[in-house]
């Protein structure tokens, strides 16, 4: 017996797929697949996070739906993943609320920090609200650095501490200890398979989407989302430097690299989260976890607001429109910390987890 009916219906899938072995060359899944003659709720787990949602099984299955056998592995495994994060979210008490609502409380969240933000500028100083700023230092008229770093320190220290919280008990849970440790080449393998989405390709033809014609368009789509929030990343990790090493106070000029790499890194997020939602909206039901679709959208709304909002406040700090700008891009970046670890950010934390572990599971049977 198992934890879900959704993990009940997987075993059934699994145990129908490990009998038949036809896709076993279409992704990790079903050589995974092949190791077990038994599946508990971890391995489950596992094989769920594992699958990259590319749809070739389904269309390739001589036992999917009419076939009286009903065989659907990628929705089944879509469904599984999702509740997965939710088993493994720390503190389990907010993955239910962002799962039921997670576009809406994503939105009220960025909102609510822009109107706080506003706020706390009005209060200090009217006239800096819609005031031009030019020059370094700038941006901390809104509202002083200290108080920045405090709050949206807070806040990211939050989300990686729920998220170490939740990966761990993740990494438990489908076969290694808590303190297991990956080994040197099965970190190597999984980050390669990461960094170039592997198994997002139906084993080489391409990804099904919204009918049984392969496209590379989602594999595009996640590496203009990933990269562009990479490169972001590096933006703020290279302005932080700046700020606390060299004294140099954002925002910076047009060629400098921090603005070079988040221009960068902008462009990929609002390219490539339109292109997923748009392939969502398309995507046939067959294959789609309708449930979990508010939360999936609300992180890919929130990327692409952070991606828009910061591109516009590179384009117009000098004028008077950059102060509200500003804030709503900040309460943007304070909505996608605090759902980070409760939605869909997390399937690439716990995807890379189980790349990991097929690593090493291939690395022990070789």
């Amino acid at each position: 017996m198992h934890g879900t009916r959704i993990l009940e219906e997987a075993d059934r899938l699994m145990t129908v797929c490990n009998s038949c072995r036809y896709c076993e060359g279409l992704c990790a899944v079903f050589p995974a697949m092949e190791m077990r003659r038994a599946f508990s709720d971890g391995d489950l787990n596992y094989l769920a996070n594992l699958c990259h949602a590319c749809g070739a099984c389904y269309v390739d299955c001589q036992f999917s739906p009419p076939h009286e056998f009903n065989v659907n592995v990628p929705k089944t495994l879509a469904v599984a993943r999702a509740e997965s994060y939710a088993a493994y979210a720390w503190p389990k008490g907010l993955s239910g609320a962002f799962a039921r609502n997670g576009l809406v409380i994503t939105i009220v969240a960025a909102l609510s920090m822009a109107v706080f933000i506003l706020g706390f500028a009005a209060a200090n100083d009217r006239a800096v609200l819609f005031g031009v700023h030019a020059g370094p230092g700038a941006f901390y008229k809104l509202m002083p650095h200290n108080a920045m770093a405090l709050l949206f320190g807070a806040a990211f220290l939050y989300a990686m501490l729920a998220l170490v919280m939740s990966v761990r008990a993740f990494w438990r849970d489908i076969g290694e200890p808590v303190g297991g440790r990956a080994d040197g080449g099965s970190l190597v393998q999984a980050i390669r398979d990461a960094g170039e989405l592997r198994y997002l390709d139906g084993g080489g033809v391409g990804c099904y989407n919204e009918d049984d014609r392969p496209t590379d368009r989602r594999k595009l789509y996640h590496h203009l989302t990933f990269y562009g929030f990479v490169l972001c990343f590096a933006a703020t990790s290279v302005a932080t430097l700046y700020h606390y090493l060299l004294g140099r106070e954002a925002p910076y000029p047009w060629w400098d690299l921090p603005v070079v790499l988040g221009t960068l890194g902008g462009i990929g997020l609002v390219i490539g989260p339109i292109g997923l939602l748009v392939a969502k909206s398309r995507r046939d039901a067959a294959l789609l976890d309708e449930t979990r679709y508010g939360m999936d959208a609300g992180f890919i709304a929130m990327l692409f607001l952070t991606a828009i909002s910061g591109l516009a406040v590179l384009v117009l700090r000098e004028t008077a429109v950059m102060g509200p700008l500003l804030a709503l891009h900040l309460g943007a970046v304070f909505a996608l910390f605090i759902t980070m670890p409760y939605g869909k950010f997390v399937h690439g934390i716990y995807r890379f987890a189980a790349l990991v572990r097929y690593a090493q599971e291939r690395r022990q049977a070789g």
